[in-house]
């Protein structure tokens, strides 16, 4: 029997890192993004937007899970970020509840609580503190996220990921990288873990200088194998606002909203 699983924002940077490594022999991997995509071996692809519900109810029938990384990845304008990001992942669990897909893998972020200071422990289910709008936008997420598993039962997992990328950028990223390759092992642990219930789990590789906890993730399942220590002689210094803030610069005043 094949198992299908919904990745929304397919043709994002982490949509895109995960497609191959997602894949399985019994799998299809339906994916859906507001821009085009070609399906390849195993693939469908749909064109939509995650706000739109009559797409999403359709694009949410017959899959064992959603991944959804889809919505705006870095700060908008309030209007938008309500529509793309807060609307669209209220659409997306409710499209799941009608549809009858039991499972939500909801790409949270660390910027929910951004504003956390870096002297201070984080724990596993960190009260919100986020550091913009976006980081607004993903405490909300998790907020529907707990109440569509308390009240509809659906199975939702949050990843608070870090920094997903090939490779660090900054100092900052040595604590706080998620390989790709982690990336795909922790979302396939999200996919595959019986009964999770509804979790909050931080979504970093190994890193040598990680202060983020991951007991949760590894209690799916999870088990990285990278360790951004290896890039340590090639990034940049930290910035004053990446030592100040767990969200790093997206707590600058640069990205303070205008007055008008």
């Amino acid at each position: 029997m094949t198992e299908r699983i919904l990745l929304t924002g397919a043709a994002g940077t982490i949509g895109t890192m995960l497609r191959p490594r997602l894949a399985r022999a019994g799998r299809t991997l339906r994916l859906l993004d507001v821009a085009p995509l070609s399906a390849g071996d195993r693939e469908e692809a749909v064109r939509g937007s995650v706000s739109d519900l009559d797409t999403m109810v359709a694009a949410c029938a017959d899959v064992a899970a959603v991944v959804h990384l889809g919505g705006l990845s870095t700060e908008a304008p309030w209007a938008e970020i309500l529509e793309h990001n807060i609307n669209g992942t209220y659409t997306v669990l409710e499209a799941a509840r009608r549809a009858g897909a039991p499972r939500v893998v909801f790409a949270s972020s660390n910027h929910a609580v951004g504003f956390v200071p870096m002297a201070e422990q984080v724990g596993e289910y960190r009260y919100p503190r986020p550091d913009t709008y976006y980081g607004v936008s993903k405490a909300a997420g998790e907020a529907l996220g707990s109440l569509y598993h308390d009240r509809y039962g659906l199975d939702v997992v949050c990843l608070r990921i870090g920094s997903c990328a090939e490779r660090p950028t900054n100092e900052r990223a040595l604590g706080t990288w998620l390989s790709p390759d982690d990336c795909a092992r922790l979302v396939e642990a999200s996919v595959t873990a019986p009964a999770p219930g509804f979790r909050v789990v931080w979504g970093i590789s190994a890193n040598t200088r990680a202060t983020w906890p991951l007991a949760e993730a590894r209690a799916l399942g999870y088990d990285p194998q990278d360790d951004a220590e290896v890039y340590a002689g090639s990034v940049p210094p930290a910035t004053d606002a990446e030592k100040r803030y767990l969200g790093g610069e997206f707590c600058s005043p640069d990205l303070d909203a205008p007055r008008s």
